[in-house]
């Protein structure tokens, strides 16, 4: 007897059916392993830190007189303070008179030449934080100054 050449040739149709939903299954699986893996890092974050809210001090505007170079130069230079909270901007407001002193000190022992590159005003600006981040007084915590943004840079 001869043998039915469909039934030799043709896979049982039920294991096609069975590869198909094993592989479905499988990309599933996978997909929705992967979608939780890089979701569940973003999740987490917003929960455990809160998103902060920037809070800005104003300074008044500076004109200080630079070290010579090449006779007599000037700075007028305006800024803004940002802080870590509305306790640090209340706290630099009262203390003013400090923070104004010790970016003018600051200042005036500057050249135009070493302010006059975006370098430059990059360094001034991490001096700036670091000199009002000094405390206001002895056994007193560090200010939280985080960035000095300027608003105005002139050099004559």
């Amino acid at each position: 007897m001869k043998a039915d050449p469909k039934t030799e040739a043709a896979p049982p149709k039920s294991s096609k059916k069975m590869v198909l939903i094993l592989a479905s299954a499988l990309v599933l699986v996978l997909g929705g392993g992967a979608g939780w893996y890089f979701t569940q890092g973003q999740s987490s974050q917003p929960a455990t830190k809160k998103a902060e809210k920037p809070e800005f001090v104003v300074l008044d505007q500076f004109t200080v007189n630079l070290q010579p170079e090449n006779g007599d130069q000037y700075l007028q230079i305006a800024m803004t303070l940002q802080v870590s909270s509305v306790e640090q901007v209340e706290l630099v407001k009262l203390n003013m008179a400090r923070v104004r002193d010790r970016v003018l000190l600051l200042l005036s022992s500057k050249k135009a030449s070493e302010l006059i590159t975006t370098d430059g005003k990059r360094l001034l600006a991490k001096e700036i934080i670091a000199v009002i981040n000094q405390p206001f007084a002895e056994k007193e915590k560090v200010q939280e100054v985080r960035d000095v943004l300027f608003t105005s840079f002139i050099i004559q």
